[in-house]
């Protein structure tokens, strides 16, 4: 009797900074299974990080070099990060960059939040920017009036599709980079 082989799915990181930022990457994980990709994504959420960019990507790279020390190597690394934490410190701010290239860690940053990010997956909305996370959810709210923070993968189904993630990729160009690694394909 002739056993059948399953390929290891590509292991892909993605750095969280919480659970709604999960819960997104498990929907794009749905996506990519829906569209025939053979991926898996580990969507890890960097807690505690406080939201402080520097600190999360310092988490991510402790985390990624555990995980690998156990199982293989990523295909490729993203972290997802809120950018209303920017600016705040500049000389901290000036660390990311070259911390993240260390190990190929593809900074995708979140204008100002995750719902701002959110917004832009919507036809009509894929070039807001609001300018602050208060702002970004209540817009998020009144085209989305069902939408909450942390709200599960299953949920976030009903609204966010191929379509959307590739709209949101079209004004995102670091999203747009982490899709094309995924190797998710274009409308």
């Amino acid at each position: 009797m002739r056993r059948l082989r399953i390929p290891q799915r590509t292991r892909i990181y993605l750095g969280c900074e919480g659970q709604s930022e999960q819960s997104y990457a498990a929907r794009l994980g749905q996506i990519a299974d829906e569209t025939g990709l053979h991926l898996y994504i580990d969507n890890d959420v960097l807690q505690p990080g406080g939201g402080d960019p520097l600190d999360l990507v310092r988490l991510a790279l402790r985390r990624i070099t555990e995980k690998e020390r156990r199982r293989t190597v990523f295909s490729f690394r993203a972290i997802l990060l809120d950018r209303d934490k920017w600016g705040q410190n500049p000389e901290r701010d000036r660390q990311i960059a070259p911390l993240a290239a260390e190990i190929g860690l593809n900074l995708i940053w979140q204008d100002p939040c995750h719902e701002g990010f959110l917004l832009r997956h919507f036809e009509g909305h894929d070039t807001a920017r609001p300018v602050a996370s208060d702002v970004a959810l209540r817009a998020l709210s009144r085209i989305w009036p069902e939408y909450y923070k942390a709200m599960p993968a299953s949920q976030l189904a009903a609204r966010i599709d191929l379509a959307a993630v590739r709209r949101a990729s079209a004004v995102e160009a670091q999203f747009a980079v982490f899709l094309d690694q995924m190797q998710l394909p274009r409308l």
